[in-house]
């Protein structure tokens, strides 16, 4: 990355999305904001990322790729997700992103656990950005419906990008 490069990077916004595989709620989060954000004419602003709070979608240092149902229901939106795979959240992250989204409560406190403290207050619940402060982003992994999910991150991403 040359110095210039660096440079743009260190004043762009950097937001990581949050769940627990990093393979239906949280991707669906980084494509719909960066959906968003081109939208907008503001990609050059930020850098976009998800992450998970497990490794159960890991094996083996591989990340799964995106759920179907989820990158299904990303496609019905006219949003594209092809090339993701589930990664997982670590400590030395808190330092490199300005933000980070969680989808539940659950998700909240595993990525507390991870990073051991949130001094920043860098931690923020996807809803808490909508009208439904405190609640959580449904999970269509029990529910089936990615319909649901996807109405509640476009929400929360519409409300997290107008607050920036």
């Amino acid at each position: 990355m040359s110095a210039i490069t660096a440079q743009g990077c260190d004043k762009m916004k950097k937001i990581m999305f949050v769940c627990h595989g990093n393979i239906c709620r949280s991707p669906m989060a980084e494509f719909i904001f960066r959906d968003l954000l081109k939208r907008q004419g503001r990609e050059d602003e930020f850098v976009v990322c998800s992450s998970a709070t497990s490794t159960e979608e890991i094996c083996n240092g591989t990340g799964n790729p995106v759920y179907p149902p989820a990158k299904e229901e990303l496609k019905r939106h006219g949003i594209v997700c092809e090339g993701k795979r589930a990664v997982q959240l670590k400590k030395s992250d808190y330092d490199k992103y300005d933000i980070f989204i969680v989808m539940d409560s659950m998700n909240l406190r595993n990525t507390l656990r991870i990073f051991g403290k949130d001094p920043a207050g860098k931690v923020h619940k996807m809803m808490d950005y909508t009208d439904r402060k405190g609640c959580d982003v449904a999970d269509p992994w029990y529910s089936g419906r990615f319909d649901v999910a996807y109405r509640d991150i476009y929400e929360g991403c519409t409300g997290l990008l107008a607050g920036i």
